[in-house]
């Protein structure tokens, strides 16, 4: 029988679908701190997330 193929399971898969509505200012501010970085709107968003719980402890 032949080895498994494919990408191996993820230590810390990313299985939650979050749907978030900005105004058009702050999608655009997104876009260009995105672009300034070269990150992903979604890698900029998880960013600001672990910064605001690292602020609160």
């Amino acid at each position: 029988m032949s080895p498994r193929t494919g990408r191996p399971k993820a230590e810390n898969p990313l299985n939650v679908n979050l749907k978030v509505r900005f105004d058009q200012e702050t999608n655009n501010r997104l876009l260009d701190y995105c672009e300034k970085h070269g990150v992903t709107r979604t890698e900029a968003i998880r960013r600001g997330i672990h910064l605001l719980l690292e602020q609160e402890k």
